[in-house]
């Protein structure tokens, strides 16, 4: 419903504004312009499409090698304690626990189809003991926003639509984007236990957290001490070095627990193109809406009016041309995607707002969007902060990824 008003609100204000230039300005070269944009962003978005099916597909069948190995069983290992703590009102043992570890274990991998069904699965087993059915309870609320914050350890999307647009290095982006999404976990998990009243200073729960929150600023400082292009030369080399890394543990895994590694991979595979397939009706309408928006110079009003509101408190303004992907993630994944191929063709895929747009795509969640699917599933009403929490995440993700893209890359444009 709310991707059906955004996409209604892109034409009808394109309209609205091609209009009045047309009327007041003698603009008559608006609507040509409009045009074609329109079919132009609808060639971008088949064309990127083409290139996501296969890249997809490669990983979702990485991943089902990952999945059959037993690497979400590991997490949800290693991570058991921490989610114990935080969510003490579920009884010992109860399913529900080993719900959400494979929820999240299946997010951190980008198991996108595996992990909405695991979280159903663990509201509705939540649900069960809720004693106020209409109303969500602590669990729920905890659940919900940790989910919103996005936590991932690959961002294949990101990375697959920079490849295909172009970029020197298209895997850049993959250590400001973990490191972005970190914080956005944080926020929401700290500012939920406050609120819940949560025992912070157990041992485990501060071992966990502390020494998370530890080797993260650790690792920051260490990266401030470097030049801006050997800090990005770092961040390639130790990306890449991650990321082959990951396939290499996977594939171990999976020989360690006698799978057929070349069938669970051509499995995924499968999987990775029946998602690839759905995804391109919904990226060329995305794309195509805002790329008629912009062309109508709607968007670049918006733009122009953040970047004289910043520039007033003397702050650099280059990060404003990344801002629309920031509006659009808590409403759209889909329409947050496409904004930032709108930026990235606009502005050049290297280019600061190009790479920054894509930390800020991979640092959170479409927080509605869970909040209507995982709510709406059981019938819970009362929402309670669950909406503001999830919300703060998502600015703390987006505060945290314009800093990274500082961090990383300068302003350079």
């Amino acid at each position: 419903m709310i991707l059906n008003y955004i996409w209604i609100a892109f034409f009808l204000v394109t309209f609205l504004v091609a209009v009045v230039k047309l009327i007041v300005f003698q603009d008559l070269s608006i609507f040509p312009a409009i045009v074609d944009a329109l079919l132009e962003m609808a060639k971008v978005g088949f064309e990127i499409s083409l290139w996501l099916t296969g890249v997809i597909s490669l990983w979702m069948g990485i991943m089902k090698i990952g999945e059959r190995g037993g690497v979400i069983r590991l997490f949800a290992w290693l991570i058991g304690p921490l989610f114990k703590r935080i969510f003490p009102e579920i009884p010992a043992g109860h399913p529900a626990i080993g719900s959400i570890l494979m929820n999240f274990s299946a997010n951190m991998l980008g198991l996108d189809n595996a992990a909405t069904p695991l979280g159903l699965k663990a509201m509705n087993q939540l649900q069960e003991l809720n004693p106020q059915k209409d109303t969500a309870t602590n669990a729920q609320i905890m659940f919900l926003v940790l989910n919103t914050s996005g936590l991932t350890i690959i961002p294949v999307s990101v990375m697959t639509i920079r490849e295909q647009m172009g970029a020197a290095d298209s895997s850049d982006v993959f250590l400001p984007i973990i490191l972005a999404t970190f914080f956005s976990s944080m926020v929401g998990l700290l500012f939920t236990a406050f609120r819940q009243k949560i025992r912070m200073w157990d041992p485990i729960l501060l071992a966990y957290l502390g020494g998370g929150t530890l080797f993260i600023f650790s690792f920051i400082f260490y990266l401030q001490q470097m030049p801006t292009d050997q800090l990005q030369t770092f961040s390639s080399v130790t990306s890449n070095f991650i990321l082959f890394s990951i396939i290499i543990f996977f594939i171990v895994m999976a020989v360690w627990n006698k799978v057929n590694v070349y069938e669970a991979f051509i499995d995924g595979a499968k999987d990775g193109f029946q998602t690839a397939i759905k995804i391109i009706p919904y990226l060329i309408a995305m794309l195509v809406a805002i790329g008629v928006f912009r062309a109508c110079g709607a968007l670049d009003l918006i733009i122009e009016w953040f970047a004289t509101l910043f520039s007033y408190f003397g702050m650099d303004t280059t990060f404003t041309k990344a801002l629309p992907t920031a509006f659009m993630k808590p409403l759209s994944g889909t329409g947050a995607r496409g904004m930032m191929v709108e930026i990235i063709n606009s502005e050049g895929v290297d280019s600061f707002a190009g790479r920054l747009s894509s930390i800020m795509q991979g640092s959170t969640e479409t927080t509605l969007y869970v909040v209507v699917v995982y709510f709406g599933a059981v019938n819970i009403k009362k929402t309670r902060y669950a909406v503001s929490f999830g919300l703060l995440a998502d600015l703390a993700g987006i505060i945290a990824a314009i800093i990274m893209g500082y961090l990383f890359f300068g302003a350079q444009t």
